[in-house]
């Protein structure tokens, strides 16, 4: 392991200083003696699988969350940072990857509420545009958050954090809802920031993007720092081997014989809900038995409108539109659907996936009650046992089968979420953004887990904006934009930059050059027999 070279002025004092922090809960020791410098100017990763200490170490920076032991210097002096307001006024921004909105306020009324007062609402709002604008992050600051999907709440965060001209910027998994070619252009905004001075601390488990971006890397295991290096001379299996011990165990992705069709989705259109949503036009796909369907996209293209039809809880669809084992499904309440089979993993961890201050045993009374219930009574030794055994498939990282769901890392929580809904050996799975903010460990644990459930004949419809993801669980991809939906592609045909292209919508004229190539192949094939 090396310590790069640091970019500061000599006698400089560094931006951040981080020496012996220690955060201890009743449960588990977050942070264990952790040190942490950060150099003006300098783009630093903090890297370690779900559960390292990563996010309880960024908010102790952020004041949310306060040390039991250790010094915090900004800038040479020692500071004692209490509450987020008091880190903003030293200027520390963090994007989390919790978000921190009201669901009932506007996107202006909640980036202005983490501003001084010395702006009145409509300059906010002014100002959201412009930023919006300039980093390709699009936004309507009148819109209820409510109304947003996931993604579109993340460039919240990220707009009201750069708002603030922040010194020193935290980023929680800021590239999961970006194209390939927005995330090339978050990153130059990134690198302005630091050569203007700015620190930025960086959390990804996406390796390549550390690798390219990164100046420095500190790496947490356990909550202790493992080590220091410069990300730009290692290698994805090197870099997690030190966060892991190890490397990622390679998926294996066979070539099976499909099924019938298992969800048949036909001449879907539907006006949006309210006038912030998408309205979804004339869609139609299908997925079988035996084949992982990816649908990518930008976030906030019609994917939550798609999502609430697929799984009962838009219900004004034409009852034949959407298909589930044969039986006309378009009307159906999520139970119903359940009953034919289908299992469903959204978007949103915490409020959809899992009530925050439920135990994760009974977090499994959400979408199933058969095995751990009857006459009335919940089998509460049953309970527990069934999620102590998804515990322990998936390795969640838990106190026990009654620790809080909010308690849980956002990956960790996202391994027992998707590991429940495995369990359930449905015939077919639903799952958006399987591995979002999960570290590589899990992530290949999660995909695993879907390719053997494909490869035992159950049909999965994947949606994430996550293309390395889809490129390697899936069988075929669509792509969807402003509510409507590109023909499907082969995953040997489709390329990172294809694919981002399509995610503008930009597909017809492609599949026309595409089927034309094809039909001169075909008649000079004809030619040459003859």
């Amino acid at each position: 392991m090396r310590s790069p070279p640091l970019p500061h002025a000599p006698g400089l004092a560094p931006r951040l200083q981080l020496t012996g922090i220690t955060k201890r809960y009743p449960a588990v020791v977050a942070n264990s003696g952790v040190s942490l410098t950060v150099q003006p100017g300098e783009i630093h990763a903090v890297l370690g699988e779900n559960g390292a200490g990563k996010s309880t170490l960024m908010k102790i920076i952020y004041g949310s969350v306060k040390p039991d032991e250790g010094s915090v210097h900004f800038n040479g002096q020692a500071v004692q940072v209490r509450n987020p307001q008091e880190a903003r006024a030293l200027g520390i921004a963090m994007v989390f990857q919790h978000f921190s909105l009201f669901d009932t306020l506007t996107v202006a009324e909640n980036v202005w509420l983490g501003l001084d007062k010395s702006q009145d609402l409509a300059e906010v709002t002014q100002r959201i545009t412009a930023k919006a604008a300039e980093y390709g992050l699009d936004i309507d600051p009148l819109r209820p958050v409510h109304t947003l999907s996931v993604g579109e709440m993340q460039r919240v965060e990220i707009i009201r954090a750069l708002l603030t001209n922040p010194k020193v910027l935290i980023l929680d998994e800021p590239t999961s809802v970006l194209t390939p070619q927005a995330v090339e252009k978050l990153f130059v905004v990134l690198r302005q920031l630091a050569s203007e001075g700015c620190s930025i601390l960086y959390i990804s488990h996406k390796l390549h993007e550390i690798r390219a971006l990164c100046t420095a890397c500190t790496v947490l295991r356990g909550g202790k720092v493992t080590g220091v290096c410069n990300p730009a001379e290692e290698t994805n299996a090197s870099l997690s081997r030190l966060m892991i011990g190890a490397e990622p165990p390679a998926l294996e992705h066979r070539e099976v014989q499909t099924g019938a069709t298992v969800l048949r989705v036909q001449g879907l259109s539907l006006p949006r809900a309210d006038q912030f949503g998408v309205d979804l036009v004339d869609l139609s796909f299908e997925v079988k038995a035996g084949e992982v369907v990816g649908i990518a996209g930008v976030s906030g293209n019609g994917q939550k409108e798609l999502l609430y039809a697929l799984s009962g809880e838009d219900q004004r669809a034409e009852a034949a539109s959407i298909q589930v084992a044969g039986q006309n499904a378009g009307r159906m309440g999520p139970n119903r659907r359940r009953a034919l089979g289908l299992h469903f993993v959204p978007e949103e961890r915490l409020g959809r996936g899992a009530v925050p201050t439920m135990g994760l045993a009974h977090n499994l009374l959400l979408t199933r009650t058969n095995s751990v219930s009857g006459g009335g009574w919940i089998k509460v030794g049953a309970l527990e046992a069934h999620a102590r055994a998804i515990i322990e498939r998936f390795n969640v990282k838990a106190g026990g089968p009654h620790s809080a769901a909010k308690s849980l890392s956002g990956g960790n929580l996202q391994k027992f979420i998707v590991g429940r809904e495995i369990d359930a050996k449905p015939s077919l799975l639903i799952v958006s953004q399987p591995t979002w903010g999960v570290d590589v460990g899990a992530a290949a644990q999660i995909r695993g887990s879907i390719l053997a459930l494909r490869d035992a004949g159950c049909a999965v419809l994947v949606v994430s904006e996550e293309l390395d993801e889809l490129f390697e669980i899936c069988d075929r991809l669509h792509v969807v934009a402003k509510g409507h939906l590109s023909p499907s592609v082969p995953r040997a045909e489709a390329t990172v930059e294809r694919i981002g292209e399509w995610m503008s919508g930009l597909w017809h004229a492609d599949v026309q050059a595409h089927l034309a190539q094809a039909h001169r192949a075909s008649a000079v094939g004809g030619l040459q027999h003859a």
